[in-house]
């Protein structure tokens, strides 16, 4: 599905609904006429921008995932373990509850996984709960009457922080998964030679598979030349395996010929993000930058490997195969080499120093 401006329809009448929910602003002769227009795809891009996906103003599969889950409140739905997991905004709050009462959720996603499910269990435990980890009136009732402990930093944060502190100091020891994007069912972004960004990303991703082997590190590559697996699937090795980071090799691309440089993603949100993949996609980037790319900068996002992931996770684009001066750089077996080199030493940089400036070792 796809709606963009131009589309009419019952199904705009909900984008329409639920982007006015969230606080958009939406002209009344759209909202009459079902019409998405330009105001409408205006709301849908400031939404897409808080919520860290691309900023399009396409309403995809991805862009009605997120309107749908950001309609969620706590309290709206009993919460509980099943298979798809639950995810939505009520699930965030109920983890961003949790982490100032000093549990522990995991990171604050949205998804109902197996740690938030403990923290909740732990919860209950403490205030004389049922301990069934099923979130309804009851443990939903004691969570909104409880004052907040502690700081500002959620324990959430300060967990993920001590994990890093655990680290290893150097590449030997440490567990790196690689994932390069997309797959033989999908080409990607494709450069003006006929370039697929798949499979550039698993040229350089085997680069990069090698020289970390050298190096001690346990790698893993979550598809070969001929697979694609999901967004999902990819998450869910990286966590079987208990990686400690999870590196996407991708390009950039656009419509537009002249857009170019490096640019890095790590998760995060418009209420949490991740202090290590943050830091990681920071030391990527200075690399990157130093091999002579434009420096795209590093930015948070709520794409599905970043979201899925346990681990710090970064998204890597050394530069856009639609750029005609850059999709050269791409191919260049020589300048694949350079890249994974950056992205070695970017590790090896991380590993020495995984935490933010102003956070003690």
């Amino acid at each position: 599905m796809l709606y963009k401006e131009g589309s009419t329809g019952d199904a705009v009448r909900d984008i329409q609904r639920r982007l006015l929910a969230y606080g958009a602003t939406i002209d009344e002769s759209e909202r009459a006429r079902r019409l998405f227009g330009p105001s409408t795809a205006e709301a849908v891009r400031g939404f897409q921008q808080r919520r860290g996906l691309i900023s399009d103003g396409l309403v995809g599969e991805q862009t009605w995932r997120e309107l749908v889950e950001a309609s969620w409140r706590l309290g709206d739905r009993v919460l509980y373990v099943r298979s798809p997991q639950m995810r939505g905004d009520d699930v965030r709050e109920l983890q961003q509850r949790l982490s100032k009462l000093g549990f522990d959720p995991g990171r604050i996603d949205g998804l109902l996984g197996p740690q938030t499910v403990r923290a909740v269990v732990e919860f209950q435990r403490n205030y004389g709960l049922p301990p069934d980890g099923i979130v309804g009136a009851g443990t939903i009732r004691a969570l909104v009457g409880m004052p907040s402990l502690g700081g500002d930093t959620p324990v959430t944060t300060l967990r993920e922080r001590e994990h890093l502190r655990r680290l290893p100091p150097t590449l030997a020891g440490l567990t790196i998964v690689i994932d390069p994007g997309h797959g033989q069912a999908d080409p990607g972004h494709i450069g003006p030679a006929g370039t697929h960004e798949a499979d550039i990303a698993f040229q350089i991703a085997r680069r990069l598979e090698a020289a970390l082997a050298a190096a001690g590190v346990a790698v893993f590559l979550t598809r070969d030349d001929a697979a694609t697996p999901t967004d999902g699937e990819r998450g869910s090795l990286a966590n079987m395996l208990s990686a400690d980071l999870y590196v996407a090799i991708h390009t950039g691309g656009s419509p537009d010929p002249n857009a170019g440089g490096a640019a890095a993603f790590y998760f995060g949100n418009d209420v949490w993000e991740s202090d290590g993949g943050r830091r990681f996609a920071e030391a990527i980037m200075e690399r990157l930058v130093s091999l002579g790319f434009a420096d795209g900068r590093a930015h948070a996002k709520t794409w599905g490997v970043l979201r899925e992931t346990r681990m710090p996770a970064v998204q890597v684009e050394p530069c856009y195969v639609t750029n005609p001066d850059e999709e050269p750089r791409l191919i260049d077996p020589a300048s694949q080499r350079r890249i994974a080199e950056a992205i070695v030493a970017a590790i090896r940089s991380f590993a020495v120093s995984p935490l933010p400036s102003g956070e003690r070792a």
